[in-house]
């Protein structure tokens, strides 16, 4: 009897093709990956160094020293303005436009925008904290005379301040999430590279699982 006759000619094309397919879409994805990881990682290069080290400084900041600088001022504004001012209550409302200028013309301070403190009757005080600084200035009620001071304290305190996000204002504000979510997409397609390219690297899984092993190893071991 004759045998039957295996019909595998025709699949051959199709695994053929189906293979062609998956080496185009792998091809495809791989440049899309490295291109995204490469993106995201000149978008936040810079970044990424200035958090790197301020982490450091920050970590050893009890070993940093640093001997802050304060400058105090004094001053006086027309009494006329006085009448502007607000009367004591619970109000944080910055100071009126005028006496703002005016103040700033008094003092090298310029308390535009921030909320000011109008609970006392003899006085009213504005805070004017920023990175690495603490500043203020107080009116007195009665004669319009100004006081200011500022305390400088450094540009290691200034950068750890930026690390922080400690009185920097909204703008350094939306830069951090910015700079964040660089840093997740490049991480990001930093694991899929790791995964399309890991056959040819026995050590990539070992060596990710090790980045997560031993932080929690710490936390849960070493911090209590």
């Amino acid at each position: 009897m004759n045998q039957p006759v295996r019909k595998t000619a025709p699949d051959a094309p199709r695994k053929t093709a189906a293979k062609k397919k998956n080496k185009k879409a792998r091809a495809f994805w791989l440049k899309q990956l490295h291109t995204w990881h490469w993106v995201s990682a000149a978008v936040s290069l810079a970044g990424m160094f200035l958090f790197a080290i301020t982490g450091i400084t920050l970590n050893h900041a009890a070993s940093i020293g640093a001997e802050p600088k304060v400058v105090q001022s004094q001053g006086r504004i027309a009494p006329g303005l006085l009448r502007t001012l607000p009367a004591a209550g619970d109000s944080t409302a910055p100071l009126p436009a005028e006496v703002a200028k005016a103040v700033a013309a008094a003092v090298p301070l310029d308390p535009s925008g921030f909320a000011a403190d109008w609970s006392a009757d003899d006085e009213v005080y504005v805070a004017m904290p920023g990175p690495g600084r603490d500043a203020w200035v107080s009116i007195d009620r009665s004669n319009g005379a100004v006081s200011a001071e500022v305390t400088n304290r450094g540009t290691i305190s200034y950068l750890n301040d930026l690390h922080k996000g400690r009185n920097t204002g909204s703008a350094w504000f939306w830069f951090i999430d910015a700079f964040a979510a660089a840093c997740i997409l490049f991480t990001v397609t930093g694991l899929f590279l790791l995964q399309l390219h890991a056959k040819h690297r026995p050590s990539t899984w070992p060596l990710v699982g090790l980045s997560l092993l031993i932080p929690v190893a710490i936390a849960l071991i070493f911090i209590h």
